[in-house]
C-alpha cells in the first residue's frame, strides 16, 4: 500500500496486472486506497503466486486445512494442501490448533506456494492447552506473541478477531442467540475477556499489531468473531456491532499503510445474502470483503459445500471478493483430501458464476469457448475446458461409448440435437457466411 501511494509499481503489482488483464495505471490507485490488496509477507522464503483481491478482480477462493486437538496428522494436511494447489485454490489457510502448530504451519508454508493465512489466536489457545492444560490460562502477551510468531514465519495474512470488545462480550450473555458463538477465535477471545474482565488484547494493542504488520507487509483479515452460526441469528445486534468496530479499525490500519480485508458470515438465509454484502460495503466501503459461505440453510450436513456455494455465488455476484470454501465434512469432522477437492470445485464454480455478473465481458469468454466445443461435439476441448477435467473425462468414458469428436454421448445418443439439426453445429459467423452465399 505504501508503494502504491508513492506511485511505485512492485513486482507483485505487475504480476497481478498481467493475471487480471488490467493496466498498472488502473491497478495502483486501487491498491493505494485499499480497494484491492495483494497479500504477500516480505519474510516469505519461497516464490509464491500472488493474487489481487478486491474490486475489479476475479473472485478468489480460499481453502481451509489444518489439524485439531483430536486429529493431528501432518502428512494428511500436506496432502490436502497439495490438492488445493492442484485444483487451483487462490489462497490457503492453516487453522491448526492441536499439537505443535508451529511445525504444521512452517511445513504447510513450504508446500503451498500461494497466499497463506492463519488465525494466531489458535496458537495462543494451543499454548494454553499444551502448557497449562487450560486454554484460558493465557496472558495478553500470549495473544501478542502468537501473532508475532505467525508473521515472522512468513504468513501473508492473519485473521485477527479485534472487533469483539469486552463490552460486546458482556452483551453476549444478555442477547439470546440460538446457536451462540460459533467462531472458535471469537469464543476463545470472549471467554478470556469475561474470565479476567479485561479488554481484547487484539483490540487494545491494535497499534502494536499494525507495527508488526507494516514491518512484514502482512495483511489483516479482520475476523467476524460474532458471525451467525444459524440462519436464525443472521444480522443480530452482536454481528452488526462488531462490523461497525471493524470498519473503524480498518481506517486506522489504512492510515499506517497496512492492507485489510474484512470477514463476513456465516449462516445467512437466502433472502438476506445480498443485503449482507450491501450492509458490509456500506460500513467498510470498497475494502475487500471475504465471506465463509454463506450457508443458506442449516440442514445440509454432509452437503454443506453445496448449501454454502449457493450463498457464495450470490455473494460474489453482489461484490464479495474472496470466498472461503466449505467441504462436505463441515460441522461433522476434519475433511479428507477428497472432500477438500469437492469443496474447492464447488466454490470455484460459485466464484465464476459471480464473475459472470461482476466481470461479464472477461468471465464469459470461458463459457463461450465451452458452448462452441459442445455445439461442435469437440469432446477433447469440452473436457479440457471443464472446471474439473479429470472428473469430466471419467464420466464421459465410463459407459464405453464411442471415442473421438463429432460422436454423441450416451445421454441422448442418436437423438443428439447437434446431429438431428446439424446446422446448429455451425458457429454464428459460419451461418452468416452460408446465408450470404445462398
Amino acid at each position: 500500500m505504501n508503494a502504491a501511494r508513492r506511485g511505485v509499481a512492485t513486482d507483485e503489482m505487475k504480476a497481478v496486472a498481467r493475471d487480471e488483464d488490467v493496466t498498472l495505471e488502473w491497478l495502483i490507485p486501487k491498491i493505494a486506497n485499499g480497494s484491492i490488496i495483494i497479500p504477500h509477507n516480505n519474510a516469505r522464503l519461497q516464490k509464491i503466486r500472488v493474487v489481487g483481491i478486491g474490486k475489479g478482480m476475479k473472485t478468489k477462493v480460499n481453502v481451509n486445512i489444518g489439524n485439531s486437538t483430536l486429529n493431528q496428522n501432518l502428512e494428511e494436511e500436506v496432502k490436502k494442501a497439495e490438492v488445493a494447489i492442484r485444483y487451483h485454490a487462490d489462497t490457503i489457510m492453516d487453522l491448526s490448533d492441536g499439537g505443535d502448530v508451529g511445525v504444521f504451519r512452517r511445513r504447510l508454508l513450504e508446500v503451498a506456494p500461494i497466499a497463506f493465512g492463519t488465525v494466531p489466536v489458535y496458537e495462543a489457545y494451543n499454548y494454553g492447552v499444551e502448557k497449562h492444560k487450560n486454554p484460558l490460562d493465557i496472558t495478553e502477551d500470549d495473544f501478542l506473541n502468537a501473532f508475532e510468531h505467525n508473521v515472522k514465519d512468513g504468513v501473508d495474512y492473519t485473521t485477527i478477531h479485534s472487533g469483539i470488545t469486552k463490552d460486546i462480550a458482556k452483551r453476549i450473555l444478555a442477547v439470546k442467540r440460538h446457536a451462540g458463538i460459533v467462531s472458535k477465535g471469537g469464543t476463545i477471545t470472549a471467554a478470556w475477556m469475561l474470565k479476567y474482565d479485561k479488554e481484547n488484547p487484539y483490540y487494545e494493542h491494535f497499534d502494536y499489531l499494525i507495527e508488526l504488520a507494516r514491518k512484514y507487509d502482512v495483511t489483516f483479515s479482520l475476523g467476524d468473531a460474532l458471525r451467525p452460526g444459524s440462519i436464525l441469528d443472521s444480522h443480530d445486534e452482536l454481528q452488526v456491532q462488531e462490523m461497525i468496530n471493524i470498519s473503524r479499525l480498518t481506517k486506522i490500519a489504512h492510515e499506517k499503510d497496512v492492507q485489510v480485508m474484512v470477514e463476513g458470515p456465516g449462516h445467512v438465509p437466502l433472502n438476506e445474502v445480498a443485503a449482507n454484502v450491501r450492509l458490509a460495503k456500506s460500513l467498510i466501503g470498497e475494502v475487500p470483503y471475504y465471506v465463509l459461505g454463506p450457508l443458506v440453510t442449516d440442514i445440509a450436513s454432509g452437503h454443506d459445500h453445496i448449501a454454502s456455494a449457493i450463498g457464495a455465488a450470490i455473494s460474489a455476484s453482489e461484490g464479495v471478493d474472496l470466498l472461503c470454501y466449505l467441504t462436505p465434512a463441515e460441522h461433522l469432522a476434519l475433511p479428507t483430501a477428497e472432500e477438500v477437492k469437492a469443496g474447492l470445485i464447488a466454490y470455484r464454480i460459485a466464484a465464476h458464476a459471480g464473475d459472470l455478473v461482476k466481470l461479464r465481458d472477461k468471465a464469459i469468454k470461458w463459457d463461450m469457448e465451452m458452448t462452441e466445443a459442445r455445439r461442435t461435439l469437440n469432446w477433447e476441448k469440452q473436457i479440457a475446458l471443464s472446471i474439473d477435467p479429470e472428473e469430466a473425462s471419467r464420466i464421459h468414458a465410463r459407459t464405453g461409448q464411442l471415442k473421438g469428436n463429432t460422436v454423441p454421448c450416451t445421454m441422448c445418443g442418436g437423438a443428439c440435437v447437434y446431429i438431428m439439426l446439424p446446422q446448429q453445429r455451425f458457429a454464428k459467423t459460419d451461418v452468416e457466411k452460408l446465408q450470404q452465399t445462398g
